[in-house]
């Protein structure tokens, strides 16, 4: 599961300052610090001519109710009506520092902030779609990394740099990519 992430408000992550400077060029804005579910955030997605661009989403796909769908599990994402059409070709990747969970134990709950061991910022995978004509993202999930599993059953799909250009070309299968996905990872009480 992942329901919030921080994106840094300085420049002490090069990778998500790059993206969030691309943005700003073109004035559109991202939040930071901790992103919250309809927030709009920094994700990288393949404009028209495949090439990797910065763009501002808004996290969550909609429903009819109004709630909002935030994750998707990667396990099945290829078949649900929802997410087909993410998983073919409007995959995504959303910059962050680090990612939280809280463990429930014991009548209270404990907040997590989770990494890739030696991180200097990371990938989470993500499809979107088109909605009123605005893009909407949702994050892809798996199993927790037997590190984390402690805090929750699910974590996001973290890709390491070398996969995320093929996750971001349609031209490869979704499903084999996400199995480059990292797992060793660290964590610390918020």
């Amino acid at each position: 599961m992942c329901g919030r992430f921080y994106v840094p408000e300085d420049d002490s992550v090069q990778m998500i300052r790059a993206v969030m400077e691309a943005l700003e060029h073109r004035n559109v804005s991202a939040k930071t610090g901790e992103v919250f579910p309809g927030d709009t955030a920094a994700v990288i997605a393949s404009n028209r001519r495949l090439e990797p661009q910065p763009f501002a989403m808004e996290w969550g796909y909609h429903l009819p109710d109004g709630k909002r769908i935030i994750n998707a599990r990667s396990e099945t994402a290829a078949q649900k009506a929802m997410f087909k059409d993410g998983m073919r070709q409007r995959r995504c990747l959303i910059p962050a520092a680090h990612y939280y969970e809280w463990e429930k134990a014991a009548g209270r709950k404990v907040k997590y902030a989770i990494e890739p061991k030696n991180s200097d910022g990371f990938y989470l995978a993500g499809i979107y779609r088109i909605e009123a004509g605005k893009p909407v993202f949702t994050i892809l999930t798996s199993a927790a990394a037997e590190g984390i599993s402690f805090i929750h059953e699910r974590m996001p799909v973290i890709l390491p740099s070398e996969a995320t250009t093929d996750w971001l070309n349609p031209r490869y299968h979704g499903n084999d990519i996400l199995r480059a996905a990292l797992t060793e990872m660290e964590y610390k009480a918020c």
